[in-house]
């Protein structure tokens, strides 16, 4: 099949195959540091969110190295990032209350069975809702889907549905510019993806906000 938009979900996709996976370690989610790490958006402008709004979709990566780059990465061949845009974003580590069941589309045979291919995850994101709410509605009734990083396919992402996933616990939340250990495994990261990390400054918000931050824990 030529490139292009991706085809719509099967019209027997909910008598299809559909693998799904329990995961009970951490997940890791990069937000603004204004705002609280959980959130469900239904703002229709990420990849899986519900075409028509029904739930909510939370975005997390299954490890760090996830959350850094589809958050702070945009665009692959602009790997420059300020110390102005890490010190507004921090990075949460989150548990659920049970283990997530998340489809997995990262299996071998995975997008085959379900008639889809990669391009829901790099192609566009209108289609990429529309199977969103098909695999929301199918009758595995999964908390959310675990798919490959457009930026790196080996490191693996998360989309939880607002309406079924678990409650989950913050354990601990940081600034990518935090010091200490932080600062390390930032570098770490900038080596490994040779990002280039370039210090300027952050204006504060004219009012500042209240927001409950940095709690000590067992980050990473």
């Amino acid at each position: 099949m030529e490139p292009g938009t991706l085809p719509a979900p099967p019209t027997n996709l909910a008598s299809r195959e559909v693998g799904v996976v329990e995961f009970g370690g951490s997940i890791f989610r990069s937000h603004a540091t204004l705002r609280h790490p959980m959130f469900f958006g239904r703002t229709g402008q990420y990849r899986f969110d519900a075409p028509d709004g029904s739930y909510g979709v939370l975005y997390a990566g299954v490890d760090v190295f996830c959350a850094f780059i589809e958050s702070l990465i945009k665009n692959p061949n602009n790997r420059v990032v300020t110390t102005a845009e890490l010190k507004s974003k921090a990075v949460a580590e989150l548990r659920g209350a049970r283990a997530l069941r998340l489809i997995d589309l990262t299996a071998s045979g995975a997008l085959l069975r379900m008639g889809a291919d990669s391009r829901l995850f790099s192609a566009d994101r209108a289609a990429a809702q529309v199977w969103s709410k098909a695999l929301h509605d199918h009758p595995v009734l999964a908390d959310g889907l675990l798919y490959p990083s457009r930026l790196d396919p080996i490191r693996q992402a998360i989309a939880l549905f607002g309406d079924r996933a678990p409650k989950l616990t913050e354990l601990g939340r940081q600034t990518w510019y935090a010091p200490g250990p932080q600062r390390r495994l930032l570098a770490e990261i900038a080596e490994h993806y040779k990002i280039e990390l370039v210090e300027n400054r952050l204006i504060a918000p004219r009012k500042p906000i209240s927001t409950a931050f940095s709690k000590p824990g067992r980050l990473f």
